[in-house]
């Protein structure tokens, strides 16, 4: 059904994915200092959103007749919440980057469903990727 090329980019944001919720709801629960309340509640929120996308590509895989991943890319953390919210708003950078080569290979395969779902999931990552950028300004 989908060419390797597909299904590995596929597992890439499926593995990015795992990460950023692992990453997210650590922070949230490492969260210190002025700001923390606000911080760390969005990090939950978010977290659970990149879990769901995560069940969604997971899905999407399996039924392409491909085998999801169940490992993370590297997790990063940071010291304080100003380095934790520099390291998210760069891994949503990178998210929407490899975003928007899946949805234009999925386009070139005429897998539209794919297309679909990460024309919504890049319309969440740059959601998150605006949170964490603006949350950095009022640092």
């Amino acid at each position: 059904m989908a060419s390797q090329k597909l299904l590995d980019m596929l597992n890439e944001a499926a593995s990015r994915e795992i990460q950023v919720s692992i990453q997210y709801i650590w922070q949230h629960i490492m969260c210190r200092g002025m700001f923390s309340e606000t911080v760390s509640e969005i990090l939950e929120k978010i977290s659970i959103e990149e879990m769901k996308h995560y069940e969604a590509i997971a899905e999407r895989i399996d039924y392409l007749g491909g085998t999801p991943t169940t490992k993370p890319s590297e997790i990063k953390y940071g010291k304080n919440i100003k380095e934790m919210l520099e390291i998210d708003k760069k891994d949503e950078e990178n998210a929407i980057t490899l975003y928007r080569k899946i949805i234009e290979a999925a386009e070139a395969e005429k897998d539209f469903v794919t297309k679909k779902l990460f024309e919504d999931i890049l319309k969440a990552e740059e959601e998150h990727h605006y949170k964490f950028s603006t949350l950095l300004e009022a640092d």
